[in-house]
């Protein structure tokens, strides 16, 4: 990590930094509100992380999380129905599963290991709460230029097996995350993607979850596709 940064808990004067990164990061999504940042900050602010510069508070990136319990949710079920509609206003104090709701470095920051660093945080929190496993889903935004040719699941194996470099999914294996299995329309118009994304996950080695509550046997929502 450059040294000029470090990782902290969400602070009031970073919304409007993040909102630009939003901008920058996701062109074609709406980006976040001060309010649903505000949200963010008063149900869960050990779950909100920030790596920023201490001299000037320029934010560099985030990884905003909050505690669910999956059981309540389909596997499948788009960004907009686990975040309450990004208000985070769902997030269960019981939950044992920590939900990685989104993770951003700005362009200006990227390729110094900051995601990872983010990431890091995340499962030291899902250790320090005892905590089943950390989720989230990954981006595929390599997928679109093979849907003509191979199903999501084919272009996932592809990707574990390291004969498709996706620029999210395998930097996720490289940081240790591990595959459940692909979505669609988790993003709402995330085209590079094809509309599908990955669910991955992290165990905790020190509380490993009990068989009814792995991803991988949940079933899909009713519209799965």
């Amino acid at each position: 990590m450059p040294p000029n940064l470090q990782i902290r808990p969400l602070q009031p004067t970073d919304y409007d930094p993040i909102i630009n990164i939003c901008r920058t990061v996701y062109p074609t999504e709406t980006p976040y509100t001060r309010e649903e940042l505000e949200d963010h900050h008063q149900v869960f602010p050990q779950g909100q992380f920030v790596a920023a510069d201490p001299t000037n508070n320029a934010v560099a990136g985030v990884h905003f999380t909050l505690r669910l319990r999956m059981l309540d949710f389909y596997i499948d079920d788009a960004w907009e129905v686990l975040t309450a509609g990004g208000t985070f206003l769902d997030h269960d104090p019981n939950g044992p599963t920590l939900y990685g709701a989104d993770l951003m470095v700005h362009p200006n920051y990227q390729h110094h290991g900051l995601a990872r660093l983010l990431t890091d945080k995340a499962r030291e929190l899902v250790e320090q709460e005892n905590l089943w496993r950390l989720v989230g889903a990954s981006r595929l935004p390599g997928y679109a230029k093979y849907a003509a040719t191979m199903t999501a699941h084919q272009y996932v194996e592809a990707v574990q097996q390291g004969k498709i470099f996706d620029p999210v999914l395998t930097i996720h294996l490289k940081d240790g995350w591990n595959p459940v299995r692909p979505i669609h329309g988790y993003l709402q118009h995330d085209n590079e993607s094809a509309g599908w994304a990955e669910v991955i996950q992290w165990l905790n080695p020190r509380r490993p979850p009990p068989p009814e509550f792995d991803l991988s046997r949940l079933r899909p929502g009713p519209t799965a596709t």
